[in-house]
């Protein structure tokens, strides 16, 4: 909202709200089809906030923040419901990107937010967002894969070694073999689509 004054005497006030960006409503909608609770933190007017976060479908609301109180918001999330992810792209939004457990800005925000984020979008579009969450939860699985893999055959190895029925090059497989192995494995992410 902006005052209007003429000669020191109040006259109205102008109401500035954002559009939505036209992917937003289908990136709101992916994120939730992932599993990922969505919560909007502005420090836009409440009115405005809420007909943005109806209209893009975002699960709830917490306007007129200043920046610290959206850090103190997010930490208040953080506790009630684990991990967070902050995506944000203004001035306001710096000191919460930092303090987010992911940070990512637009990369058509603010200098500051973009220094202050962990991960930077190199596009506007919104969809970035649920697909960089699916992109990490693919990666994780291949880690969690690789780990388990590694673990098992060198505790195999280790087994038979103290059995007497290992050998150097079984050994040798066990450390530089299943590291190829598990590399390969990693590769798969970039036939992803």
């Amino acid at each position: 909202e902006v005052l209007v004054a003429q000669d020191g005497v109040f006259i109205g006030y102008i109401v500035i709200a954002d559009t939505i960006k036209e992917d937003a409503v289908s990136a709101i909608r992916a994120i939730q089809e992932q599993g990922v609770r969505t919560v909007m933190l502005t420090g836009d007017a409440k009115g405005s906030a809420e007909a943005v976060a109806a209209k893009a479908g975002v699960e709830e609301v917490y306007a007129q923040l200043l920046p610290e109180e959206k850090l103190e918001k997010l930490q208040e999330i953080r506790e009630k419901n684990g991990a967070v992810m902050f995506v944000g792209d203004g001035i306001n939004d710096a000191p919460v990107l930092a303090g987010a457990d992911v940070g990512a800005a637009m990369g058509s925000g603010a200098d500051a937010a973009i220094e202050a984020a962990d991960v930077v979008f190199m596009t506007s579009a919104m969809e970035a967002v649920p697909q960089s969450v699916r992109i990490a939860k693919v990666t994780a699985g291949i880690a969690m894969q690789n780990v388990v893999f590694a673990l098992f055959v060198k505790a195999l190895v280790m087994v038979l070694g103290l059995a007497g029925f290992a050998n150097m090059w079984l050994a040798v497989f066990a450390d530089t073999g299943v590291a190829m192995l598990c590399v390969l494995n990693s590769v798969r992410i970039l036939y992803k689509k």
